[in-house]
């Protein structure tokens, strides 16, 4: 056993700390059995740079499937073309509304304790992406927001730009094995609004981005694929529409098409969200049953910390570190 798992193994024993070894243990026994496996992307992971770690589990089949938002999509890629200019803010909490604004001065975006430079990480992407748009509407094609993200990254063009080992990035590591991907609400991004007003000035046409209903479609038909053969777990980092949208898949599937459907193998979320009324990123998986998205036997695990501590963890576990 390597160290990080070793660690896990003997002082991990309680609480939190336990139910994430147990759901790492559990996460490694779900793939030993052939089952396939998503990961749901919300908050900032990219921005924390979780592809240092979820680029490997990307490269050694440890995931099948991605549903991010729009935000984790487009953060990854800057970070790729633009580390060297973010700028850390170690006290954060005692900034002022003219910290915070002399900030917005300097085009430095803040995502807490981190600052993403728009000059550098924005506008650098956009003129590359506005000519993958462009191009398929010349051409009469469409295509899904990460496909697009695709297109660009596989072309080469960011290349000269690349200022973090390409290694570190979970977006260029699944573009190379074409991971299936889904970004519900794209629009609410950066990326989508740069979109949205290229529309409005009619330099592009809405339907060049293919829609969330498409999106769906398209999980649906990957879902219906490969639950032919194997079951498929669910590993949500964190709540909001990453989550939410993906794990609907299977009520729609059952319900509404009335296709006979394996149930989600498999469910772990990583929250700070508390239990409570009406708030689904805080809802106990066992309310999950009630919808036809998990069964009674069905692994079950949450783990109430930060997944920018957590994830790593277990990530670290699943790869054998």
């Amino acid at each position: 056993m390597n160290p990080i798992s070793k660690f896990i193994e003997n002082y991990f024993l309680h609480f939190n700390a336990a139910t994430l070894s147990d759901a790492a243990n559990e996460y490694n026994n779900q793939l030993a059995q052939g089952n396939k496996m998503m990961i749901t992307l919300a908050g900032a992971m990219s921005t924390a740079e979780i592809g240092k770690i979820l680029a490997e589990m990307i490269r050694q089949d440890k995931v099948h499937c991605i549903s991010c938002t729009g935000a984790n999509l487009e953060e990854d890629v800057m970070n790729l073309v633009a580390h060297n200019h973010y700028k850390r803010i170690p006290n954060y909490r005692d900034l002022t509304p003219e910290d915070e604004q002399e900030l917005l001065n300097k085009k430095l975006n803040r995502v807490t304790d981190t600052c993403i430079p728009e000059e550098e990480a924005f506008r650098k992407i956009q003129h590359n992406i506005e000519r993958f748009w462009n191009n398929a509407q010349s051409n009469g094609e469409r295509y899904l927001p990460h496909e697009y993200m695709y297109q660009m990254l596989l072309d080469g063009c960011l290349e000269k730009h690349y200022q973090i080992d390409p290694n570190d990035s979970w977006l260029l590591a699944a573009a190379k094995k074409n991971l299936p991907i889904v970004v519900p609400g794209w629009e609410d991004s950066t990326l989508g609004n740069i979109f949205a007003s290229n529309c409005i000035l009619g330099n592009l046409t809405p339907n060049t981005v293919k829609s969330g209903i498409e999106y769906m479609t398209y999980l649906a038909n990957w879902y219906t694929e490969i639950n032919k053969d194997f079951s498929i777990g669910f590993f949500q980092i964190g709540g909001g529409i990453a989550g939410d949208f993906p794990i609907c898949v299977v009520p729609m599937l059952e319900q509404d098409l009335h296709r006979q459907t394996r149930l989600w193998s498999y469910f772990c979320q990583i929250s700070d969200s508390t239990t409570s009324y009406g708030s689904y990123s805080g809802a106990v998986p066992n309310e999950k049953i009630t919808w036809g998205k998990l069964a009674i036997d069905t692994p079950k695990y949450i783990i109430e910390s930060d997944a920018t501590i957590v994830v790593p963890l277990i990530f670290a576990i699943i790869l054998g570190w």
